[in-house]
């Protein structure tokens, strides 16, 4: 479980490899600023199949489930020997495995590195070990999940949370996207089986422990200058769907008084979401309105209605779903004060998730042994590992995003800093592959 075998291991990451595997992804997008590469459209899965060659090229078993999420794995000493007590058995083997990844789709015109530099990673990992021929007990699992954005369909980490058992076969027809085309027929329209995905949910007893690398999102280790971070909590997130319906009017012909403005309610509502979370008893709420849309969308019409949503985010449970109903009730009575009709519809919840020490603990030791400066710090984004951390004993890694921007197209984090978060990485997977968790 010592890191000293592994310093030649580590030491072999290459930060050209890992920034051609980037530019090859960056490649994969809709015309436009940044990256567009909308979660199950034919480009997420053109970058999956990039993801299976180079697995495949490396001998790794390669598959695709229902769900999309694309597995590739590194067989252990001990594959179909598991001792049953989770041991650390002299030079044995253990067939419960350890994973690590994350996604290849981005919102729109966003980075190149949210969620790819993950299973860019994870691509460099599976190279060192086979390359290297470095010995492992267990199997390694290297993962591309599908759909981490809920830009498209509004519920973020889909393939993750249907591996996790969270999101099931007959949730999928009640995800739509802009255009009215549900999940279910995104997916079968990119060759996958919605009715089947609850085939594709991961058996906890089969899986050891998950790592996930990710950008922080934020700019906490840019502030600080300190180049990876060890996640203690991941944030939560309530969605909300609201839509004000009013009166469309002549904008010249009808007095101030007598309007029923569906975009001014909606405008109320989203200053009422903007105070509940700079209020000092809300405390750590995040409220981000992020697309609203006018109807009928003439520059000399009273909008008749607006449509908009809301996401709120905390890393308390409580916290997170009172702000919720309090910002419901709120919005209600905007509407209502101004002959307004309101709906205000739930569309995604997940709570956060404390991530467990016992596998958190070998990333701070990696680290360590390194010599990798780090720091403790929650996360505010969603992830996969929040998903899979549900059933699977989880870690997460961050390595800084300059400025702390991401989901724009100036996203960006230096190779060196990636190449000491892909170190850290199989550092601590390798600490994971000889021990008890």
């Amino acid at each position: 479980m010592t890191t000293r075998a592994s310093g030649a291991a580590d030491q072999a990451v290459d930060g050209g490899r890992i920034d051609a595997h980037l530019a090859a992804f960056a490649e994969l997008s809709e015309p436009g600023p940044g990256c567009t590469r909308l979660a199950y459209s034919p480009l997420e899965r053109a970058a999956h199949a990039v993801f299976a060659a180079h697995m495949a090229a490396l001998g790794l078993r390669v598959r695709t489930d229902h769900a999309g999420n694309t597995l590739a794995e590194l067989p252990g000493a001990g594959a179909g020997k598991d001792r049953g007590d989770g041991g650390d058995g002299d030079g044995g083997g253990d067939s419960r495995a350890i994973g690590t990844g994350s996604h290849l789709d981005t919102v729109p015109s966003g980075g190149g590195f949210d969620g790819i530099v993950g299973v860019v990673a994870a691509m460099e990992v599976a190279e060192v070990m086979v390359r290297q021929g470095v010995p492992h007990r267990r199997p390694w699992r290297f993962v591309a999940f599908a759909a981490e954005e809920g830009a498209r369909f509004g519920q973020a980490c889909n393939g993750s949370r249907m591996a996790a058992g969270l999101t099931g076969a007959a949730d999928l027809a009640g995800f739509t996207d802009a255009g009215g085309t549900t999940m279910a027929a995104a997916m079968a329209a990119a060759g996958l089986r919605p009715d089947l995905v609850d085939a594709s949910r991961w058996r906890p007893e089969e899986w050891s422990a998950f790592v996930e690398l990710h950008i922080e999102q934020g700019e906490v280790l840019h502030s600080s200058g300190v180049g990876l971070g060890v996640v203690d909590v991941i944030s939560g997130s309530t969605r909300l769907r609201v839509r004000a319906e009013g009166r469309a009017t002549h904008s010249g012909g009808t007095p101030m008084h007598l309007r029923r403005d569906a975009l001014v309610t909606a405008a109320e509502c989203v200053l009422l979401g903007d105070r509940l979370a700079r209020d000092p008893a809300h405390d750590g709420v995040r409220v981000t309105v992020g697309r609203l849309t006018v109807e009928p969308g003439s520059i000399t019409t009273v909008p008749g209605a607006a449509e908009f949503y809301v996401d709120i985010r905390d890393t308390d449970p409580v916290r997170q779903r009172a702000a919720a109903r309090a910002l419901a009730a709120d919005f209600a009575g905007a509407a209502d004060a101004r002959g307004v009709r309101l709906a205000t519809e739930t569309i995604a919840d997940t709570a956060p998730v404390v991530l467990p020490d016992r596998v958190s603990a070998h990333a701070r030791a990696a680290c360590a042994d390194l010599g990798l400066p780090h720091r403790v710090l929650p996360s505010g984004a969603s992830h996969d590992a929040q998903q899979i951390g549900r059933i699977i004993p989880t870690a997460l890694l961050f390595v800084p995003s300059h400025g702390g921007l991401s989901h724009v197209p100036e996203e960006f984090t230096l190779t060196p800093q990636i190449v000491a978060g892909t170190r850290a990485l199989l550092a601590t997977l390798r600490r994971l592959d000889g021990a008890r968790v």
